[in-house]
């Protein structure tokens, strides 16, 4: 492992001396490859520094401690001595999960899909109160979303809502969404009291680029029409609706949010490239099965990942048996803590894998 940190931190310096030079600025490719790249090592070689930095004083503490004889000055030493083991230790296992293989998508931004599923119109409200949901978590991030396909009901729910989550680190943070939701709680419609359970799919997928997915237009029928539904004006009396269904794969996508028929067009096929490269990073997770059953979040799209109890105001994460008393709060937004416990879960499972490996 020390000898990679090293490796990292030559990297780092070669780095920054190629960013000081003045041909650099005039090629806007290349300074932004390189910035990323400073980007990715800075936490890394910032931790390396400070644990060799710590080092040094645990030898310096001991080397204090064998010449000097004033008690006062040798409390003092065994007080940073103590002090740089525990840093030491923390670094230690910090600098192994920055060292972690990344998930090339996780810098992605993400588009959400959510619908209903068992449940009925119960599943549609609570699809829409999850949407919800991930937008004030997306305002608290500084993330911007924006809806590309809606399928609403006439009573506020929704049977299926699509939308573009932008955001650095998106994908890193979203990706642990991806499953199924269930909700257990009393209907207003129900008129006996009785609890119901019912279930909505959430799927994450990263935003590809032109580049991650080639697209022939042979394998595409394009469909355009009048969108339907509660438009603004002028959507409902105009062919600005488009659909996509791309042959190969049977994927049949539709939008009809912009007034503009070239604003549809391009969210759809923004749409339709998420799902082939979903597809093809479903199919790479597939052929490590291992891998994929070690990993938190990114698993089978059938996973029963969490439960709303609105009887006892609990949610309850299943993969990772956490089970907090705060439902207002998460479904206004706050699921934060459920996700660092995902990541937490999620990393020490690969760092025993990578134990059991090395």
């Amino acid at each position: 492992m020390f000898d990679k940190l090293e490796d990292l931190l030559i990297r780092f310096e070669e780095l920054m001396s190629e960013l000081s030079a003045p041909d650099v600025a005039n090629n806007p490719e290349r300074f932004r490859r390189l910035m990323k790249e400073q980007s990715d090592l800075t936490p890394i070689v910032e931790a390396y520094k400070e644990y060799r930095q710590c080092r040094q004083d645990i030898e310096d503490s001991l080397a204090m401690l064998e010449e000097e004889s004033d008690e006062e000055m040798r409390e003092l030493a065994k007080e940073e001595l103590s002090g740089a083991r525990a840093r030491v230790e923390e670094l230690e296992q910090r600098l192994k999960i920055l060292l972690l293989p990344k998930d090339p998508n996780d810098d992605k931004n993400v588009i959400v899909e959510i619908r209903a599923g068992a449940g009925g119109e119960e599943a549609a409200l609570f699809a829409a109160e999850i949407y919800r949901m991930y937008q004030h978590f997306a305002e608290t991030r500084n993330w911007k979303t924006e809806i590309m396909e809606a399928d609403e009901t006439g009573i506020g729910g929704m049977k299926s809502v699509t939308f573009l989550v932008s955001g650095q680190g998106a994908y890193s943070v979203m990706k642990y969404e991806s499953g199924v939701h269930r909700v257990q709680r009393v209907p207003e419609t129900e008129s006996g009291g009785r609890i119901h359970t019912s279930t909505i799919t959430v799927a994450v997928m990263p935003e590809a680029e032109e580049v991650d997915v080639e697209i022939d237009e042979k394998d595409i029928r394009i469909d355009v029409m009048r969108a339907s539904g509660n438009g603004g004006q002028c959507v409902n009396t105009t062919d600005s609706a488009v659909r996509l269904t791309h042959y190969p794969t049977g994927i049949v996508v539709y939008s009809q949010t912009e007034k503009s028929q070239l604003q549809n067009k391009a969210k759809a096929f923004a749409l339709l490239r998420a799902k082939l490269y979903d597809i093809e990073c479903q199919k790479a997770h597939d052929a490590e099965a291992e891998a994929r059953r070690s990993q938190i979040g990114t698993g089978d799209r059938s996973e029963k990942i969490r439960t709303y109890n609105f009887p006892q105001g609990r949610v309850t994460d299943h993969r990772i048996n956490l089970t907090l008393y705060k439902l207002d709060k998460v479904m206004n937004g706050d699921i934060q803590e459920i996700i660092d416990a995902c990541i937490a879960a999620d990393q020490a499972a690969k760092l025993v894998k990578m134990g059991e490996s090395a």
